[in-house]
C-alpha cells in the first residue's frame, strides 16, 4: 500500500516536505485545530508518508496536493525551502 502510494503520487521517498513545511488550518485526525507551518504533522509515518492517505477525513487541501518539481525541488530539503517560502 505505502509503495503504491509513492507510485501513484510520485512522492519522493524520505521526503514529507508537504507534511511539514505548510500550515494546515483545517481539522486533522490527531490535530483538531489543524497545523502550524514548520510542524512534522502527527499523521507523518517514520518513513516520511501519509498514515491517513485513503482517510476520508483527510484534509482537502492535503488530498488535492499535487507533486510538482517547481515546489518539490529535487530533494527534500530543497523542497522544505521552497515550501517554506511559499507560506
Amino acid at each position: 500500500m505505502q509503495n503504491e502510494t509513492l507510485k501513484t503520487h510520485r512522492c519522493r521517498e524520505n521526503c514529507g516536505a508537504c507534511c511539514i513545511s505548510p500550515s494546515i488550518s483545517s481539522f486533522i485526525p490527531g490535530m483538531p485545530e489543524g497545523k502550524p507551518a514548520n510542524t512534522i504533522c502527527i499523521n507523518l509515518s517514520e518513513d516520511f508518508l501519509c498514515k491517513i492517505f485513503d482517510n476520508p477525513d483527510r484534509p482537502l487541501v492535503c488530498s488535492n496536493f499535487q507533486f510538482d518539481n517547481l515546489i518539490c525541488g529535487n530533494n527534500r530539503e530543497e523542497a522544505i525551502k521552497i515550501m517554506k517560502s511559499l507560506e
